[in-house]
């Protein structure tokens, strides 16, 4: 069995330190997590804007209003409705996130000096559903066999390969990445097989559909003055912009990015724990900067992720959205006879930068309406959060894991310091948490 392979090739490998922008992601702090936000989608090409406002309104639909200042006459066909799903992907695949990784075994050699497991047995077990190039697994071939649908899978991170196994239904060990980062680096395939199980999406409307609208504008900036008029206190708002080029920021106020990529104490995987720190960490920031800041939350090439929290958005989904300089796809190719053998396709890059943006403001601290322009930025960022789980064995295993534990309580005690500094909970109620050794 698939699961049994990588458990045994896990018992063979570590797991590695972590890396810049990898890990496997554990969970997410949504647009949900903020009671009062609104959020926006902006696609600029040029002068040409197209803006896609989600209504939150929960009154009577007959008393509903949306007054938007808009730079010209809006023709009928400028207008249309979307989906709400699609404010629901852009959220999913940037929101903030939570990654994990286990720290390896002191007592094995280094890596380079262990032997490298044969990856025959799991080449030809286990099985899946393809995941996309969001976590950078290519689908090379499929076909079904009996009550099987087959995949050869190759893979150009494993942390991604991983993520994409259990995201398709595998009961992997916590670390497999370790286990298949060997067979990456190889350039290996993977064969995978899976039964065939159908699902059906739920369908229907509960509440009114974004609309959406397209013009042309020197200006590059987002009406929001008039949804300050009845505000009782401080509003949210998340802005998601899609460009060709390059981040895009806020040229009348300030933009700040979030603290990103930190170690924090594991504990705060357990239960709401990790919302509960983002919301306390964010409301901490803006209060820092009097409600007076804009917030880079994501900035990342819609071509890719990593870890991905969920997949970019597809070309349909980025054409619904506004954004119409993509090439056009290439033809659907029918299914492949039983037997037959098809070269990869090659990769197509997705020439759209997506920038998130969030703001926490008063009618007195955001007294104009926001200006935005893009820059020649593109670093990746995201709000990426680090969780690192301790090795599980015993101080007297070896020389170096005497070393190891005293390393450990080190790093323990920064972590928790950095919690405490980030959202100003009490530093005793976190040391609390800590586990006793």
């Amino acid at each position: 069995m698939l699961k049994q392979t990588l458990m045994a090739i896990a018992l063979a490998m570590a797991p590695l330190q972590a890396q810049a922008f990898c890990g496997f992601y554990v969970g997410k702090a949504d647009s949900s997590l903020f009671n009062e936000a609104s959020s926006v989608i902006m696609v600029r090409d040029g002068q040409r804007t197209v803006l896609t406002m989600q209504n939150d309104y929960r009154g009577a639909l007959a008393e509903f209003a949306l007054v938007v200042p808009v730079p010209v006459v809006l023709k009928q066909g400028d207008v249309k409705v979307v989906e709400k799903r699609l404010f629901d992907r852009l959220d999913a695949y940037s929101s903030p996130r939570l990654v994990e990784y286990h720290d390896e075994n002191p007592c094995l050699p280094p890596l380079h000096m262990r032997p490298v497991p044969s990856p025959t047995s799991a080449a030809n077990e286990g099985g899946a559903r393809p995941r996309g190039k969001a976590l950078g697994v290519t689908v090379e071939d499929s076909f079904a066999v009996g009550e099987y649908d087959i995949v050869i899978l190759s893979a150009e991170q494993s942390d991604g390969l991983e993520t994409w196994l259990r995201e398709n239904g595998y009961s992997i060990p916590a670390g497999a990445s370790a286990a298949l980062r060997p067979y990456v680096r190889q350039n290996m395939k993977f064969f995978v097989a899976k039964v065939n199980l159908k699902e059906q999406a739920k369908t229907g409307y509960r509440m009114l559909r974004p609309l959406q609208f397209a013009f042309q504008s020197e200006k590059f900036m987002l009406p929001m003055r008039l949804g300050m008029l009845n505000a009782q206190g401080p509003q949210d708002l998340i802005v998601y912009v899609m460009t060709k080029k390059g981040r895009v920021e806020a040229s009348n106020y300030r933009t700040v990015k979030l603290p990103a990529n930190v170690d924090l104490p594991v504990h705060v995987r357990d239960g709401k724990t990790f919302t509960d720190f983002y919301k306390a960490m964010f409301a901490r920031q803006a209060e820092r900067e009097s409600h007076r800041a804009v917030f880079t939350e994501y900035f990342w090439d819609m071509s890719w992720c990593d870890p991905c929290a969920d997949n970019p958005l597809s070309n349909d989904e980025l054409l619904t959205a506004g954004v119409n300089w993509l090439a056009a796809p290439p033809p659907r190719e029918p299914p492949p006879r039983p037997g037959q053998v098809r070269p990869p396709l090659m990769p197509q890059a997705v020439p759209v930068m997506l920038t998130r943006l969030h703001l926490r403001y008063t009618p007195e601290s955001f007294p104009e309406d926001l200006m935005l322009m893009q820059t020649a930025d593109r670093e990746n960022f995201q709000t990426r959060y680090v969780l690192r789980h301790p090795w599980t064995g015993r101080r007297d295993a070896c020389p170096a894991a005497e070393q190891y534990f005293r390393d450990l309580a080190h790093r323990e005690e920064r972590e928790a310091q950095t919690l405490a500094n980030l959202t100003g909970w009490p530093i005793e109620g976190i040391r609390s948490k800590l586990p006793r050794r």
